[in-house]
């Protein structure tokens, strides 16, 4: 008998102490989520406030820089941990509890939400911990955004939606404006030259736009010329001012302005340094002293031809592309109220690896014309399954494939039984004119095409409004396995 009161009393004893630490964990977490959640607000403040208004001191841009980043971090953490409930440990929890006895199941569940919990609760308190000492750390930046006037911002910048306005780039952009802006005390014949390299599709041609958009610029050069090169001749450096795409003329400047022009030389392919040469006296015969080249190119050897540092772009951060990617997705939706589809969202964000907007635009389109959680675990169950086979076939990363100038291969979700090769992209002008097929609807089966075609990927909202077009080719399963092995001495990635 003393033995049983014994048991019973250790196991209220021990039912009570569990019940107070995760009655005390639980009060823990919200707290630290509500925290969390200020910190982030207040962060936001900052740095939206900061976004119009003219700062040239570079340290204060990479401590603006930081905090921005910072920011992102909060928003992902903050969503990670409200998912939790709906993570696939626990799918694979309740589907062993079936097959498990009650003890064992209590245990092994106690134990991973003990663990799980644990490193969610560390996970947020070294968050609002970071967040919050670089708040803290700003005052000085605060005051100065105090004291320091609104710009002029194109309506564009101003709307809401992050799909209408330039993300991620804040901080590059007005380093390109302060070179544009600055001005030598005894102007040098040499032209200074900013090079601006990175990546396909990580936004090279859209930061420049953008620059070349605000007035301080347009006010600083008489003329703005855009120059597109993929190989020239010596006939066309001749005429090189009459091959420029003249993208601005101020009609009034001051007369010691006269002549000054900005030349923003896109280079598609690479470029020699004898190229590079006769290009750059071609720039000058058209320009006189004050004026400046911006250069852009995938490649990095454009960097030995700049006259200032070069600047590099990346694509987004993992926690800034899901920032971007949500607010694309559910646009004025709150995420909070859909949480299994804010966990599906973020599991999709994973799978990507080329964190671009491009990528992000045309599965947030996806999605939202799709709003739906079967077709969501749909797409995230084929993601996963195409691209555990792209790896397991060529041990590399679908994201890489498009550098190496592949075709791949996309098995459509709607059937197995026909593929989509996507053998290369592009970018058209605004006025040109796109196909009427979108690659989401042939990708979900929801349009009938055969043979060669072209699809529209997406139509970016904000300048220089490219469309991204795919040139694509639909096969049937009937010869699947000769092509397949055609296709892979061809270089084709299957997917």
């Amino acid at each position: 008998m003393e033995i049983f009161l014994s048991a019973v009393l250790g196991d209220l004893t021990s039912r009570s102490i569990n019940f107070i630490i995760n009655k005390f964990s639980k009060l823990t977490a919200h707290t630290m989520e509500e925290n969390l959640q200020g910190a982030v607000i207040r962060a936001q403040v900052i740095v939206d406030e900061a976004m119009g208004r003219p700062i040239t001191n570079q340290a204060m841009l990479l401590q603006l820089n930081m905090l921005r980043e910072a920011m992102y971090r909060g928003h992902y953490v903050l969503d990670t941990f409200r998912c939790q409930p709906y993570n696939e440990e626990d799918a694979k929890d309740q589907s062993v509890s079936r097959y498990s006895s009650l003890s064992i199941v209590n245990c092994t569940k106690y134990l991973c939400c003990t663990s799980r919990g644990a490193r969610s609760l560390k996970e947020l308190q070294e968050t609002l911990t970071n967040l919050s000492s670089m708040i803290l750390d700003v005052n000085e930046l605060i005051l100065f955004l105090t004291s320091c006037p609104h710009l002029y911002r194109e309506p564009y910048s101003m709307h809401l939606q992050l799909a209408n306005c330039m993300f991620g780039r804040q901080m590059e952009a007005h380093l390109v404006i302060n070179f544009l802006l600055h001005v030598q005390p005894h102007s040098a014949e040499e032209l200074e030259i900013l090079p601006i390299v990175g990546p396909s599709y990580v936004g090279k041609s859209t930061l420049v736009t953008h620059v070349c958009k605000d007035e301080r610029v347009r006010a600083h050069f008489s003329e703005i010329l855009f120059f597109h090169i993929q190989g020239f001749k010596d006939d066309e450096l001749a005429t090189f001012r009459d091959e420029c795409e003249l993208k601005h003329q101020n009609r009034v400047f001051e007369s010691n302005f006269e002549g000054r022009l900005l030349v923003v030389i896109e280079l598609i392919g690479d470029l020699n340094e004898e190229a590079w040469n006769m290009l750059y006296s071609a720039s000058k015969r058209c320009a006189l002293r004050g004026s400046k080249i911006i250069v852009t190119s995938r490649f990095d050897n454009i960097v030995k031809f700049g006259t200032t540092q070069a600047l590099t772009l990346k694509y987004l951060s993992h926690e800034a592309y899901w920032y971007f990617f949500k607010t694309l997705t559910f646009g004025s939706m709150d995420p909070q109220m859909h949480p299994r589809l804010t966990h599906l969202a973020m599991e999709i964000a994973k799978m990507v690896r080329r964190r671009c907007h491009l990528g992000a635009n045309i599965i947030a389109n996806l999605l939202k014309d799709n709003f739906d959680i079967q077709l969501w675990f749909e797409f995230l169950a084929f993601l996963r399954r195409s691209y555990h086979k792209l790896l397991s076939r060529f041990g590399e990363h679908p994201s890489d494939l498009p550098n190496q100038k592949r075709p791949i291969l996309f098995w459509r979700m709607a059937t197995s039984s026909e593929d989509i090769v996507v053998y290369n992209g592009c970018q058209h002008p605004s006025e040109g004119e796109v196909p009427k097929i979108k690659f989401q609807d042939v990708l979900c089966g929801s349009v009938k095409t055969h043979g060669k075609f072209e699809v529209l990927a997406w139509r970016s909202r904000i300048p220089p409004y490219y469309s991204y077009i795919y040139s694509c080719e639909m096969e049937g399963l009937k010869g699947r396995p000769m092509k397949r092995k055609r296709s892979m001495k061809n270089g084709v990635a299957h997917f």
